[in-house]
């Protein structure tokens, strides 16, 4: 099912047409299996437009925000897109779902040479530099950072030689990911003793755990959507094994710490969790809160970032909007995070990604029964 949001009554009362909005396209995961892990991101980016637009929009014109469905089907995001292009006229298009609907959401921005952003899915590795021209994320994690730094993390924290297994789910990026995790933990004097993929979606992950507690790792790093990484992490447990696991703190990772309440379960990532109560995570719960959102304030700030990145970029937008206009100002752009991440966001004509990412290091500490922060921000540079 395709589902249409127009932000907020005021976006009508300020005018539906689209030459009187900064109309902008998403396609997204909204239901299926991955939903859990980007509909909340759509929800808090658009609570915040919704925000926005109560302010009187940006440079006085209304944020009109088109979502359709694609259940991270690739068929699904890619009639998504020919729509949001050809009836929509969007002047930016978004894409919060699998990597594998990549392909065709990119083939059809380039078709229209009308800027693709990424918000909530990962990264892709066109967005580093020397960056694609039309292609850009402000996601918290990206191909290859993450596991330079889940990896330092692993050998400053390992008193012994390390036997370190794989995870990762069978669509593109995950199993890039890992696969260059395999090779990089080899030049870090690792032993890499076994890798498994699973498909999406998997109903028993009890196989894959099996293989990869048989090869007996002392540690395992997964990089993948939040289910492959948690449900085997807990097979793995189901099957007696007791030594740690590292992954990536996707947005409900604080939440889900908390639940499995395993000191041996660590997340890196870098948002900052709400447990730092900052003044800005004050803010994301009163504007998500008026919206009346369904999910967790936890899961709430990869979307609340969007939201920031995307009315920073209309701001410098000249009236009236054209993609290419939208593109020149995405080309410029330093958005403030106010504390979200360890840095502003920035990006460069060469750089869409950001020019410097920071990693935080978390786990379950039973000794205070709450999550626990075991690294604080070390930054990586990004560069050519």
């Amino acid at each position: 099912m395709k589902m249409l949001f127009a932000v907020s009554l005021l976006s009508l009362s300020m005018g539906a047409h689209a030459q009187d909005a900064y109309v902008i396209g998403v396609s997204a995961a909204m239901t299926g299996p991955a939903a859990g892990t980007y509909a909340p991101t759509v929800e808090a980016m658009k609570a915040y437009l919704d925000h926005v637009n109560g302010k009187g929009g940006v440079n006085g014109k209304p944020v009109r925000l088109v979502v359709l469905d694609d259940s991270a089907e690739p068929s699904k995001a890619a009639a998504n897109a020919k729509r949001l292009l050809a009836e929509d006229k969007v002047v930016l298009i978004m894409n919060s779902s699998l990597s594998s609907t990549y392909a065709p959401m990119v083939a059809e921005a380039k078709r229209a040479n009308v800027p693709l952003y990424y918000a909530g899915s990962v990264c892709p590795k066109d967005t580093f530099p020397p960056a694609d021209p039309l292609q850009f994320c402000s996601t918290a994690f990206g191909a290859n950072l993450d596991s330079q730094a889940a990896l330092a993390f692993v050998k400053n924290n390992s008193k012994d030689s390390v036997r370190i297994g794989f995870a990762a789910m069978a669509i593109p990026i995950s199993r890039a990911e890992i696969d260059y995790a395999e090779g990089l933990s080899k030049t870090l004097g690792m032993t890499p003793v076994e890798k498994q993929i699973s498909p999406p979606p998997t109903p028993d992950y009890t196989p894959f755990a099996t293989k990869l507690v048989d090869a007996s790792p002392n540690w395992v790093y997964s990089w993948a959507p939040w289910v492959s990484q948690v449900r085997t992490f807990e097979a793995m447990r189901r099957l007696g094994w007791k030594e740690r696991y590292i992954t990536w703190a996707h947005l409900n990772a604080e939440e889900e710490l908390a639940r499995l309440k395993d000191d041996g379960f660590y997340v890196i990532g870098t948002n900052a969790f709400f447990e730092d109560n900052l003044p800005v995570h004050a803010e994301v719960r009163a504007v998500t809160q008026r919206a009346n959102l369904r999910y967790p304030v936890t899961y709430l700030t990869e979307g609340f970032i969007a939201g920031m990145v995307i009315e920073s970029v209309l701001k410098a937008t000249p009236w009236p909007p054209t993609p290419q206009k939208v593109q020149a100002a995405m080309n410029g752009l330093k958005v403030d995070l106010k504390g979200l991440r360890g840095g502003a966001l920035e990006w460069t004509k060469d750089n869409h990604f950001r020019t410097r990412q920071y990693y935080r290091v978390w786990r379950w500490d039973p000794s205070r029964n709450a999550v626990a922060r075991v690294q604080d921000w070390q930054a990586i540079d990004v560069s050519k």
